[in-house]
């Protein structure tokens, strides 16, 4: 029951909305009624600025790698370590707390990579802060980094079951970002230095 248990405490970690609980405690705003609405880093970081940001970013990977690094600390297999980080994504994409709903799961699938293969990590990342450089747009950078993570765990010649997640988590992230796929389409995505007002036109960190 421990391979079961585990795969259901991921779940369970990854749910925890950390981007609007944290928000809601420093501003006292719902994140998601501001900017892109999503409650991961990117839009924090417009929301609440960089330092609160950088926390959620800091907790939603954690989310993602603590279940992969349990795993390996109970002494279970290679498939329940890579189900048990493709859990917490699935958390923090669909969370329980918030009736299924949930952001991008950059950040989790970050963490649970992190603990992995911090190669392919540290390519994603390379790849993200490139993209988001000449583009300015953090979807644009998300979804190319997660598409270079199954082709670097190719080239590394890592486990199939390493394969797998970084393929499923490459697919997770092109799903969920199918609205900011059609808001690059139509010329309204939000850029990652955009600033969201709140009522009356007001930014809401004046």
């Amino acid at each position: 029951m421990t391979g079961p248990l585990l795969l259901l405490a991921a779940y369970l970690l990854g749910s925890v909305p950390t981007g609007l609980w944290v928000v809601r405690a420093v501003l006292g705003v719902d994140v998601r009624q501001l900017g892109s609405g999503n409650t991961g880093t990117t839009n924090v970081y417009r929301v609440a600025g960089p330092w609160v940001g950088a926390v959620v970013l800091l907790l939603d990977a954690a989310k993602g790698a603590l279940p992969v690094l349990a795993s390996g600390a109970l002494g279970l297999g290679a498939g329940w370590t890579v189900a048990a980080g493709l859990s917490s994504v699935v958390g923090h994409n669909w969370s329980v707390f918030l009736g299924f709903r949930g952001g991008k799961g950059v950040a989790t699938s970050l963490g649970a990579l992190t603990a992995l293969s911090p190669t392919a990590a540290a390519v994603a990342v390379v790849v993200w802060g490139t993209a988001v450089v000449v583009t300015r747009y953090a979807s644009v950078g998300s979804l190319l980094a997660m598409l270079s993570v199954p082709v670097t765990l190719l080239a590394r010649g890592e486990p199939g079951a390493h394969v797998a997640l970084g393929a499923a988590l490459a697919a997770l992230g092109i799903w969920r970002h199918r609205s900011n796929l059609r808001r690059l389409r139509e010329g309204t995505e939000l850029k990652v230095t955009d600033r969201p007002s709140g009522p009356g036109g007001r930014d809401v960190r004046a």
